[in-house]
């Protein structure tokens, strides 16, 4: 099935703000929100606000009925993996099974810097995000956990109670082709990625394939995930106004540019969405940072999501429904 999410983040002045967003998403037949876990993030600025993740989440996840709950994803520089695993099981147990737990190797964080804490190397970090990918499932699923790696060190560690889903999925973001993908083949329920050309997106999965069919694993049990940003108008004119209105909220040189897919109509967003669709992506994620986007927010519920379920599907005949739930 394919599912639409909004990737809302938590960098809010107030958590009614955040809690707004999350129920309207909701209303709309959104199927995915979430949260990202950095403490500081860079294009917040070195004073903006960021509430913290997981304490967001467990509130957000008890005022939500339907919605998965999804961190995207937590830095296994933050905090041990047991401690992230009894964290991911606490949330699920709080949202009644509708968690998705994300895990990265971490990225550009101020708070490193701002906080003094330790920042390894990328080839420790990915050789962190591989062992704890292995101790979160171990903790989730067994009664004992013993773990000897490099980084992590368990002895006869239990965790209970249990996560209420019989396999919490294990979301793993991002797309590096010789350390990260082989970690996804190994350990990923869900791989997500932001939104690169089609043809980058293409190389990756087929390195991702290459992968699971080295370990004897079947590539179809990864469903795949695609977070970006885009801006939507009624018509072309409204569009074009709109694109000007959002591009000027941010900084000159802003990397935030790159996660736009495109600026247009619905029509013209369902063409940039295509291909990835036929790629397999069943996971499409919109990412609407604060100041939010609603008119976008909507439209893409209402207009867009109906059209990419057509094309899953493979029917041109009308969609079930005329909002975003399937």
């Amino acid at each position: 099935m394919i599912r639409f999410g909004v990737h809302s983040g938590q960098q809010y002045a107030n958590f009614d703000e955040c809690l707004e967003l999350w129920t309207q998403a909701e209303d709309l037949g959104y199927d995915w929100v979430s949260l990202f876990d950095h403490q500081r993030p860079p294009l917040g600025g070195p004073d903006g606000p960021c509430f913290d993740g997981p304490t967001l989440l467990a509130a957000l996840a008890a005022r939500t009925r339907r919605i998965r709950c999804g961190m995207l994803v937590s830095a296994v520089t933050w905090r041990h993996p047991a401690l992230a695993a009894s964290i991911a099981a606490t949330l699920d147990h709080v949202s009644g099974g509708r968690l998705e737990f994300g895990v990265g190797a971490g990225g550009a964080d101020l708070a490193y810097e701002q906080y003094g804490l330790p920042f390894p190397r990328t080839g420790d970090r990915l050789d962190m995000l591989d062992e704890a990918c292995e101790i979160m499932r171990g903790l989730w699923t067994r009664e004992r956990v013993d773990h000897k790696g490099r980084h992590y060190q368990l002895v006869g560690a239990c965790l209970e109670p249990k996560p209420v889903q019989e396999r919490l999925p294990l979301v793993i973001g991002g797309g590096g082709e010789k350390r990260t993908l082989r970690t996804v083949a190994r350990h990923a329920d869900v791989w997500n990625t932001l939104v690169t050309d089609v043809e980058t997106y293409r190389r990756k999965k087929t390195v991702l394939e290459t992968y699971c069919r080295e370990i004897g694993r079947d590539p179809g049990e990864i469903r795949m995930s695609m977070t970006f940003r885009v801006v939507l108008g009624a018509d072309e004119a409204r569009a074009e106004e709109r694109k000007r209105e959002r591009l000027a909220l941010l900084p000159a040189g802003s990397p935030d540019v790159g996660e736009y897919l495109t600026f247009g109509t619905a029509e013209r967003c369902v063409e940039a969405l295509l291909p990835y669709v036929r790629l397999g992506v069943r996971d499409f994620l919109l990412g609407l940072r604060p100041p939010v986007d609603r008119e976008t927010m909507r439209i893409f519920a209402e207009q867009v999501a109906p059209e990419l379920r057509r094309a899953a599907a493979g029917t041109d005949g009308p969609a079930p429904e005329d909002r975003v739930r399937g």
